[in-house]
């Protein structure tokens, strides 16, 4: 299985969109990236497209191939797949990580997030999210109101085995 993406943090967003990367994540989208050497910056894509989302989500390289391949499958001119190379091509930004593990954030995803001074990164497995502090609070408290329906008792691992319902 390859490596995931854990964890949480904020960081700042300087006046041209450059934002540090968590090293953690750096070292996933290094090990995910089949083009990467030492002397090469590791690559990711940003996906911006889905009008519902308040975040950006940025994938490995090896997720990216893994929905190509499943967009590819689908009947070519089919409404499915037109409209999902659209949201995972058209609506995507390819980008690498700088030699001091800074990512360039163009205007367009900043504006689509509210992003102006500040970013947080938050893991999702074999991607991440980029969102302003404001769509981080508001993520949270929907854990927290999530939580809260939850009996005292029940240890969210155990949804789990039920199929994740609640």
């Amino acid at each position: 299985m390859a490596r995931m993406f854990r964890g949480e943090s904020v960081h700042k967003v300087d006046g041209k969109g450059r934002v540090s990367i968590p090293a953690g994540f750096r070292r996933v989208l290094e090990d995910s990236d089949p083009s990467w050497t030492k002397d090469t910056n590791p690559r990711l894509v940003i996906v911006y497209g889905d009008r519902r989302r308040d975040y950006l989500e940025c994938y490995t390289m090896a997720a990216m191939a893994e929905v190509d391949e499943k967009i590819a499958a689908l009947p070519r001119g089919s409404v499915a797949r037109r409209k999902l190379e659209t949201l995972f091509t058209a609506q995507a930004h390819e980008t690498s990580v700088d030699e001091t593990g800074r990512l360039v954030l163009p205007a367009k995803l900043r504006e689509k997030i509210s992003v102006s001074d500040s970013a947080y990164f938050i893991a999702a497995g074999d991607t991440f999210q980029i969102l302003s502090p404001d769509a981080y609070d508001a993520k949270m408290g929907e854990l927290d109101d999530w939580l809260d329906d939850l009996d005292d008792d029940v240890d969210p691992l155990t949804l789990l085995d039920s199929g994740g319902g609640a």
